[in-house]
């Protein structure tokens, strides 16, 4: 399908409701040439209220993946896409991810277009919200019932996180090794209390946050999935004790050093940071929509910010492992550490 064709589809609101989820649509896959690139329809142009009897152009219900020049700045691209790809091979790729998990990749698109026009505080919010509905979806649901059930891991000893300050410093290191740092709701209000120590002293005129171990963090505690039993609580809980708002408020003064796995809320967290260095065997994902789920940690407002919408789309819909040069060259990194 040509991008126009899609665009004129959209008009008619008949026509857009079989292009989705309900009209056995779980993804679009659209052909973009050169004039779309120019700005011929990038962005619709919005006018007052009666100013053109043409119907507006909606969003897509389902993700829409484009073929296009992947050399071409975010800023240059439809506003209707979700994922820009080179060829038609690698468009199907992620078709064939997001029919896996179609309730989970239209959330997440959905929330990515509407948290480009959000304030950090608002897109974390959303996500919250977008989360708990998916929490308790059949797609989690059903892969939580398709996982061999273990009995837990006997937790480290020791703190989740080791709170060292120095002078004017406050280094913290995650201390889960044995669980590759996973980030378990002990190690959230571990992290909350001392980010905010932070926010009250500001003595504290640096924060280092790193991990133990041969991985900065696997990500959330799967051994902890499921637990959440009252979406609305769980809501409640992200909101009111959110490390990602804290982090965001003290972002300036905030460095983390990554290394290893940075999975998941491994990279969502760290994202919000002012600074981010990372070692060269570094690697990002982000996992969730093969659950069921959509990045839940912030990651739909750190990452967001730092890659922009496409490749953040294409991070969580594919849960391609990113190295750490594309990360550099993205900007969801800030440097590479050679030693």
């Amino acid at each position: 399908m040509r991008l126009s064709e899609l665009e004129q589809r959209l008009r008619d609101p008949a026509q857009a409701e079989t292009l989705s989820l309900f009209g056995g649509c779980p993804s679009i896959i659209v052909e973009v040439d050169e004039a779309d690139l120019a700005g011929r329809t990038s962005r619709p142009p919005s006018a007052p209220r009666g100013a053109s009897s043409v119907p507006a152009v909606g969003p897509a219900k389902c993700p829409v993946i484009g073929i296009v020049d992947v050399g071409a700045d975010e800023a240059d691209m439809p506003a209707l896409l979700d994922v820009a790809v080179p060829s038609l091979e690698e468009a199907e790729r992620i078709a064939s991810a997001v029919a896996k998990s179609p309730v989970a990749a239209m959330t997440l698109v959905g929330l990515t277009r509407v948290g480009e026009h959000l304030t950090i505080p608002d897109r974390l919010i959303t996500e919250s919200l977008a989360y708990s509905a998916l929490q308790h979806g059949a797609e989690f649901q059903g892969w939580l019932a398709s996982r061999e059930h273990k009995s837990p891991a006997p937790e480290p000893e020791g703190p989740p996180i080791l709170i060292d300050r120095q002078a004017g410093e406050l280094h913290l290191l995650l201390n889960r090794p044995q669980k590759r740092n996973a980030y378990s709701s002990a190690m959230r209000d571990a992290l909350c209390e001392a980010l905010s120590l932070a926010t009250q002293d500001p003595t504290i005129e640096r924060i280092v946050l790193a991990g133990k171990g041969p991985n900065f963090s696997a990500g959330g505690d799967l051994d902890e999935f499921g637990e959440a039993t009252d979406a609305g609580i769980a809501h409640a809980a992200r909101t009111t004790r959110s490390a990602a708002l804290l982090m965001h408020s003290l972002r300036d003064r905030v460095e983390v050093h990554l290394h290893g796995a940075c999975v998941g809320a491994g990279i969502e967290l760290p994202a919000f940071a002012g600074h981010l260095r990372t070692t060269r065997d570094a690697f990002f994902m982000l996992p969730e929509v093969r659950f069921g789920l959509i990045p839940g940690a912030g990651g739909t407002s750190s990452i967001l910010s730092r890659v922009g919408r496409l490749n953040l789309n294409y991070m969580a819909l594919t849960g391609d492992r990113i190295d750490a040069q594309t990360a550099l060259a993205w900007g969801l990194i800030d440097a590479i550490d050679d030693a």
